[in-house]
């Protein structure tokens, strides 16, 4: 048994990490600059400790660039062409994360000199993580279309346009504007405020938040969230 360990080959195991933000506008992804070249950009990433299982190396990574415990983070898929990595052979598996970027903004480091691109609007990035950002974009969009993941990119408190505006960006398209509320208000997963948003119109949206009991019951459920099932492939 053991001569059949010895007889193969030793491979590098590292993680990616697909950072998505929303900054009210936009769909965005974090990227750091890459050493090897002036103007490469890349998904944030890192190499797998001995001690360490692959939840707790996505999380470790996932810190060190923003600061930040306790956000959605979930496996995405390994990649492991054999020339994905022209310096030696490497297998990648890949997470993606949602985060607020208004908590992100004020645990920035310079280190590794990261930035937001819009996902719709990337440069050209290194080896593979092209092809993990777009799968990820394909994740996001199933996952968003059945579960209510999305509010894990909004603020605390809300309105429904902001709730709108985001599933936009996530799916690049638009939504009608009474249908997406109406799907949105019969899941019961919100919670209306005495609050409006102020500076916006003189009449104010409704702020609103997540019921967290009845989200955490649900996260996992199939909800059937976008108003056009077509939306969710």
């Amino acid at each position: 048994m053991l001569d059949q360990y010895q007889q193969q080959h030793p491979y590098l195991l590292a993680l990616d990490s697909i950072i998505f933000g929303f900054d009210g506008e936009g769909l965005k992804v974090l990227l750091v600059k890459r050493g090897i070249e002036a103007e490469t950009w890349s998904l944030m990433g890192g190499w797998l400790q001995p001690n360490e299982s692959l939840e707790d190396a996505a999380s470790r990574i996932l810190f060190d660039l923003t600061g930040l415990t306790n956000v959605y983070l979930e496996q995405l898929y390994a990649f492991g062409n054999p020339n994905r990595d022209p310096i030696t052979r490497t297998v990648s598996v890949a997470y993606f994360s949602l985060i607020k970027i208004d908590d992100y903004e004020a645990t920035l480091s310079d280190t590794f000199q990261a930035r937001w691109f819009s996902i719709y609007d990337l440069p050209p990035l290194l080896f593979d993580h092209g092809d993990m950002v777009d799968l990820a974009l394909k994740r996001l969009r199933y996952k968003a279309a059945q579960h209510p993941i999305g509010f894990e990119l909004l603020p605390e408190k809300f309105t429904i346009p902001q709730l709108q505006k985001l599933y936009e960006a996530i799916y690049n398209t638009e939504f009608d504007k009474r249908n997406f509320s109406r799907k949105i208000l019969s899941t019961s997963l919100l919670t209306k405020l005495d609050e409006k948003q102020k500076g916006y119109s003189r009449r104010g949206a409704y702020l609103y938040q997540v019921n967290s009991n009845k989200y955490q019951l649900t996260h996992n459920a199939f909800l059937n969230f976008i108003p056009s099932p077509e939306l969710s492939v």
